[in-house]
């Protein structure tokens, strides 16, 4: 195969050839995830959109793979400086675009560091353990959830060595290796179940920009109010809200807190909100039932969110002049559980589902909460919804996800 891309490049611009490949393999390596977005899922197309771009990334030219790496970047995450407006700095907007296809043109370009086949397939496996400053939303995997090809780490590692002993295998047997694909089928899953309980998933949309309005705290918490009402009007045991639904200290309002308790007589409530302990913030989720109420603190943060994954020497520069002092959140030191009507629910703030932490130990229902007006409009959603896809088949759980912008809904 290495020998048939050497004769084309041959008959072109070299150049050229490599951009063209790199980019042909960028698109290949995120048409699930476009497809998906428009509301497309065709496993046959995933399975062989998602084999061609493995298979590319092992042979390409080395110029091609970092070419590949940089639009991949592009691709996957050109949204994640949308949030910076709100922080007064969204003039950085096209250069965080640029640092993280950047990033990612050096996270595949090890790969750029030989033309060997196997040497490549062994490299392009050790990166599924890896995440770029602890962000994990590039998982090799990811590509074949919603396709024919299994989701673990050996049908993946199958579908590499697959590939690899076609360059090193001659005719007339070339390409038996290929018959190895068979072994990365999805056969089964771990089972996901439903939960024994009537759960109703809001879905809000509240522009970031509104959001933390003073002004727009009263017709945001009557907004509240409704829904849990109409939940319960319909017969719903459960009524879940996004993250930060209420976008103010909850533990500093007495009334809403009184509030909540009174309708959680009727109705289950599990709500997003912020709490301040001893000048320490933190992004919390409250779980209000028969009158009483507990809250789950987020234990993994977003990186330069809501924490800066550098040094202590330039942390505390960065979190002050480009975010304003606010990613300075704190973390629970573990994963809470909320047991609503008998059912255990493992609690996950966006970011969190989909991180393996939060799956660990005896969980079957994750209820998850999520703010996705911060990447208004964009892919974002649809990412983290095939990542919490992922996660919840890996580990045989159901997710019920509430969302403020797209997203809500049972994921499975």
């Amino acid at each position: 195969m290495t020998q048939k891309i050497q004769t084309l490049k041959n008959r072109y611009n070299h150049k050229l050839f490599d951009l063209y490949l790199g980019v042909i393999t960028a698109l290949l390596f995120s048409a699930f995830l476009y497809l998906e977005h428009f509301e497309i899922t065709l496993k046959f197309l995933n399975t062989i959109f998602g084999l061609c771009a493995i298979a590319l990334l092992l042979y390409i030219p080395k110029r091609a793979v970092l070419v590949a790496g940089f639009f991949i970047g592009l691709l996957w995450f050109y949204w994640i400086g949308y949030s910076f407006k709100y922080n007064g700095v969204g003039y950085l907007t096209p250069l965080i675009t640029f640092a993280f296809a950047i990033i990612y043109m050096l996270f595949f370009g090890i790969l750029a560091l030989t033309k060997s086949v196997a040497i490549r397939a062994i490299l392009l496996f050790s990166l599924t353990f890896f995440e770029p400053m602890g962000f994990n939303w590039l998982q090799l995997e990811v590509l074949f959830v919603d396709s024919y090809i299994g989701i673990y780490k050996y049908q993946f590692a199958t579908i590499l060595i697959s590939f690899t002993l076609v360059e090193y295998i001659k005719k007339p047997y070339k390409y038996a290796p290929l018959l190895l694909l068979f072994f990365a089928i999805n056969f089964s899953q771990e089972v996901q179940l439903d939960a024994p309980l009537k759960i109703k998933m809001v879905a809000t949309d509240i522009k970031q920009g509104e959001k933390w309005k003073r002004e727009n705290i009263g017709s945001t918490i009557r907004l509240i109010y409704s829904e849990i009402e109409k939940a319960k009007d319909e017969g719903y045991e459960l009524v879940v809200l996004p993250e930060s639904v209420f976008p103010f200290y909850m533990n500093k309002s007495p009334l809403v807190l009184e509030r909540l308790k009174e309708l959680s007589y009727d109705i289950s409530i599990v709500a997003g909100a912020l709490l301040k302990e001893d000048e320490h913030h933190y992004n919390v989720t409250y779980m209000f039932e028969d009158g009483n109420f507990s809250i789950a603190k987020k234990m993994i943060l977003v990186p330069f969110g809501e924490y800066i994954p550098l040094p202590e020497f330039i942390k505390g520069f960065i979190n002050e002049f480009f975010f304003a002092g606010a990613s300075d959140f704190k973390t629970a030191p573990a994963p809470t559980d909320f047991v609503i009507k008998g059912v255990k629910f493992r609690n996950a703030i966006c970011y969190e589902a989909t991180r393996s932490e939060i799956f660990e130990g005896d969980v079957k229902f994750v209820l998850a909460t999520s703010n996705n007006a911060w990447f208004y409009p964009s892919i974002e959603p649809t990412l983290q919804k095939l990542l919490m896809r992922f996660y919840a088949r890996k580990n045989g759980a159901t997710i019920y996800h509430s969302a403020n912008y797209k997203g809500s809904g049972v994921i499975k």
